[in-house]
């Protein structure tokens, strides 16, 4: 019974655990030397084609930050780079409303940007955004109207040579801020919440009658 009540709380523990770190920023790399595509859903295509194949120099990673990101700071390479990143993350009711997103890329042949798996940006031109915001078509900007709950955004792109760092940024009404751990606030689904109100039941119901039987 002891050993059946720490597995139950450690479940608990567990289910707790993955909700709090379930949104987070995963980079994925892979060699392509495709040339500009003609739409985003060509850029999502080859690019998710390329990641899918283990090669020297690429690779796939959680990060922090999304600051200051290289393939070759993470991986080695700087040439032949098909790029993906997936950026989770989770706004309260508090947080709806017009968000503005940006991302400072080094695409040299061009890329694309989904939002909850929607385009929301496109751009098949050499892009390098140089460390600043100041030419529009050097980087993706877009505004959308950000519900209540889990989102997922995706940046793809293709570069030749010599991959600059990149950053991803949100701004919700207070400045932008680039995303990274402290500003990823998970929201929990409503299974995760029956999962832990369930063990907690059983916890306190198994807890009860071994105290009964103690009595008695």
């Amino acid at each position: 019974m002891k050993s059946l009540i720490t597995s139950l709380a450690a479940a608990v523990a567990i289910t707790a655990v993955a909700s709090a770190s379930a949104s987070n920023i995963i980079i994925e790399t892979g060699f392509s030397n495709a040339t500009a595509q003609a739409s985003a859903i060509a850029y999502q295509s080859v690019v998710n084609a390329a990641v899918m194949g283990a090669s020297s120099g690429y690779g796939a990673k959680t990060v922090d930050s999304y600051a200051a990101l290289s393939n070759q700071g993470l991986f080695g390479s700087n040439q032949n780079i098909a790029f993906k990143s997936t950026v989770t993350f989770g706004v309260t009711a508090g947080e709806i409303g017009n968000w503005t997103f940006r991302a400072g890329v080094d695409f040299g042949k061009g890329g694309a940007v989904f939002l909850d798996g929607k385009e929301v940006a496109f751009k098949n031109n050499d892009m390098w955004w140089a460390g600043n915001y100041a030419n529009p078509t050097q980087f993706f900007q877009f505004s959308s109207n950000i519900t209540a709950g889990n989102h997922t955004l995706n940046v793809y792109g293709l570069e030749g040579c010599c991959d600059g760092n990149q950053q991803v940024q949100f701004n919700s009404g207070s400045g932008f801020k680039s995303f990274d751990k402290s500003t990823l606030a998970p929201v929990p689904e409503p299974e995760t919440y029956a999962m832990m109100l369930t063990g907690l039941g059983l916890l306190g119901f198994m807890s009860r009658r071994k105290n009964l039987r103690n009595k008695g």
